[in-house]
């Protein structure tokens, strides 16, 4: 079985909560929002994990249009999930820290039959790696420690 395998570095920054991750020199800020103890210079992590299902979805989109005899004049996705604040804080250790939904909808703009359209959709979904890796469940290995001295 063929496979890439990516790489990305995260990085605390002094203060705060913030951090700046790094893939390929592309580098982004997360933070927390002040409600949460963060500065606010950047989304949240999980707000992150939408935008990346989101953005996935519509580079499969982009990518597989032609083939599926699709016009895709204008594709976008609206997303939401819900975490369990009682998770989060860990005060109820029967609730996962983890999104317990996520919901998500698709906006094409075409002129293709509503059929067409449908099955289209599948296959963005079937094709998307993000929507694989939350929908299916990924292995996360421990970690390996390193002490910096």
């Amino acid at each position: 079985m063929a496979k890439t395998t990516y790489k990305s570095i995260s990085r605390k920054l002094p203060g705060g909560l913030a951090v700046e991750s790094e893939s390929r020199g592309f580098k982004v800020i997360m933070d927390e929002p002040n409600s949460l103890g963060g500065t606010d210079t950047g989304m949240n992590p999980v707000e992150a994990l939408l935008a990346a299902l989101g953005s996935c979805q519509c580079i499969a989109a982009a990518e597989s249009a032609k083939s599926q005899g699709i016009d895709l004049k204008e594709f976008w996705v609206e997303l939401e999930g819900d975490l369990g604040i009682d998770g989060l804080s860990r005060s109820d250790p029967r609730v996962r820290s983890g999104y317990q939904e996520i919901r998500f909808t698709m906006h094409i703009k075409t002129d293709a039959s509503q059929d067409k359209v449908e099955a289209f959709q599948k296959l963005i979904e079937s094709c998307c790696p993000v929507g694989d890796s939350l929908g299916k469940g990924v292995t996360i290995k421990p970690a390996t420690i390193v002490i910096e001295r």
